[in-house]
């Protein structure tokens, strides 16, 4: 039995991996319990973390570190890529208004600690402690201890405190969700809905017979208004017509519109009449190719890497193959087909137009979905030599003694963004399958909190026995949960967000990447994701500059 002693219990690079594994594999297989409905799916990591940390599980500390710090870079650089496509036309269209919500959490979090702090005789810098680990905040803490060495302040118990309240930080923004969630929220707050509606297309059908634009080109009547629009096909008699810029509309034509939903209140004012029709073209399920038997229509994907980051009008595909592109799905998002639209690798695109023009243009773009299997780890492996850059990078602010840094956290989340947002206008091919995105996200954040939960184990009930062990602990709660629950009560009572949103918002304001892994675990939609990637940039400067300032302030 020595060879099971050495692999489980001496301390080395295998006996890491060992004991890591076991703790995600058991704490994975015990998050799919469900308890009254509720599960905590990857969260339960962490708990069996802190248990294997308590009964004297050991593992070598340098090995621990890198782990724990692989496993945050891989979940945070993954998850900023797979919402960047998306993510600066959701900071465009409601950015400010969820950083505001996220700033909320952190004032009113941090006016708390300063009240406190007379009300219990903790001194500053111990509050502070509590105040990053409450939070999960560690670059905060980082930055803290480094403002008190400059003030010649002892910060040993800045370190104790924020150990101290950890986990409960990050198991108290799980908590106060699902508070809200069986106390708080309508059926209708679950439906999700996008933040980037701009981008979303909409299908409808209009007559023409406003006699303004008969006789008029398709070009001559984009110059007559600034909506965005894609004509796909005209039923015009008996006749079907794959539309060109040169066609000219008539009187009575029936065309196929894919717009903005927004906007199909104006172009009824600009063609005519907006029919609805008996089916919803806006479903998922729709057979386009039973609307009529002399035109096809078929999903295209964007398999050749030459064409990555090409603005669709350069293409000319209308003028050379004598087909429409209608619209484009990018991940969760549908897009207009307009010509300064720029192509992504793995991008789905609509077609219409004859078999044989169909057939061409499909053989153009590639269409090899089995390509689309093989991720470009390359990219991946970049992007986080890239984020690891950008997260060490001080950046010194005015007023400020200390240089601020992203951290390993946030320079990786800002690079994915980057990567995945504008990779492609420099030919990079960022395409992941979402089964790959979601396996590599689950793999980092499963390791984090194996190795998070382990480290806090060891001492974390020795701790909790001390004098002030209860009250600090107590505080940590209630820094963590009540700023959570009066922004996300209040941000339901607004009915402005789906609750997906705000969930996105509470965890990335909190720095809390297992309360977002919760959340993706038990609500559908990609609007956490990207709520939280929106707010987590600006709330952990926020939080790393807070807490410099309230120590700065009590030090002098």
């Amino acid at each position: 039995m020595e060879w099971i002693n050495n692999l489980i219990f001496n301390p080395s690079a295998m006996q890491t991996v060992v004991v890591l594994s076991l703790i995600c594999a058991l704490g994975l297989a015990l998050g799919k319990i469900r308890v009254m409905g509720i599960s905590l799916g990857v969260a339960f990591v962490f708990f069996v973390g802190i248990l294997a940390g308590h009964f004297g599980f050991e593992v070598d500390s340098r090995m621990l570190d890198y782990a724990q710090s692989f496993g945050l870079i891989l979940f945070v650089y993954c998850l900023g890529l797979s919402v960047g496509p998306g993510f600066f036309g959701s900071l465009a269209h409601e950015g400010v208004t969820l950083n505001l919500w996220g700033l909320a959490v952190i004032l009113i979090g941090t006016a708390m600690a300063v009240c406190l702090c007379p009300l219990t005789g903790i001194s500053m810098p111990d509050m502070a402690g509590l105040l990053c680990g409450a939070t999960t905040n560690t670059p905060a803490l980082g930055a803290a201890q480094q403002t008190l060495s400059q003030l010649g302040i002892p910060h040993s118990g800045t370190a104790l405190g924020c150990a101290v309240t950890y986990p409960l930080g990050v198991v108290g923004v799980i908590l106060a969700i699902l508070f809200m969630r069986k106390f708080f929220v309508r059926p209708a707050d679950l439906m999700p809905r996008s933040i980037s509606e701009e981008n979303e297309t909409y299908i409808a059908r209009f007559n023409v017979v406003n006699p303004a634009i008969v006789g008029k080109s398709l070009e001559e009547i984009a110059t007559m208004t600034h909506l965005r629009f894609i004509i796909s096909r005209i039923w015009r008699g008996d006749e079907v017509i794959v539309p060109k810029s040169t066609t000219q509309l008539q009187l009575d034509d029936r065309l196929m519109v894919v717009t903005k939903k927004e906007d199909a209140s104006m172009l009824e004012i600009l063609i005519g009449l907006h029919v609805e029709e008996p089916e919803d073209w806006n479903s998922e399920k729709v057979d386009w190719n039973a609307l009529d038997n002399k035109m096809e229509s078929r999903v295209v994907v964007l398999t050749k890497p030459i064409l990555n980051g090409r603005r669709l009008g350069s293409l000319k595909i209308r003028h050379t193959y004598r087909v429409n592109i209608s619209r484009i799905t990018r991940g969760d998002i549908k897009l207009l087909a307009t010509p300064d639209l720029r192509l992504q690798y793995g991008d789905r695109l609509h077609i219409v137009g004859d078999p044989k023009s169909v057939d061409a243009v499909e053989a153009f773009f590639g269409n090899s979905v089995q390509s689309l299997n093989e991720p470009n780890l390359a990219a991946i492996f970049i992007g986080i030599i890239l984020g690891l850059a950008l997260g060490s990078l001080p950046l010194q602010l005015p007023g400020m003694s200390i240089p601020v840094r992203l951290g390993i956290a946030g320079g990786p989340i800002v690079v994915g963004i980057i990567v995945g947002a504008f990779g492609p206008r420099f030919h990079l091919i960022t395409y992941t399958t979402r089964s790959a995105s979601l396996m590599l996200r689950k793999l980092g954040l499963s390791l984090y909190l194996a190795s998070l939960g382990l480290d806090s184990g060891a001492q974390f009930f020795e701790t909790v026995i001390r004098p002030e062990g209860i009250l600090w602990i107590c505080i940590g709660f209630a820094l963590t949960v009540v700023p959570v629950l009066l922004v996300g009560m209040a941000a339901l009572r607004s009915h402005k967000f789906d609750y997906g949103t705000i969930c996105g918002i509470l965890s990335g304001s909190m720095a809390n990447p297992m309360a977002l892994a919760y959340v993706n675990d038990t609500i559908e939609g990609n609007s956490p994701s990207v709520s939280y990637a929106t707010v987590y940039p600006l709330g952990m400067f926020a939080r790393v500059i807070l807490v410099q300032m309230l120590l700065m302030i009590a030090g002098g």
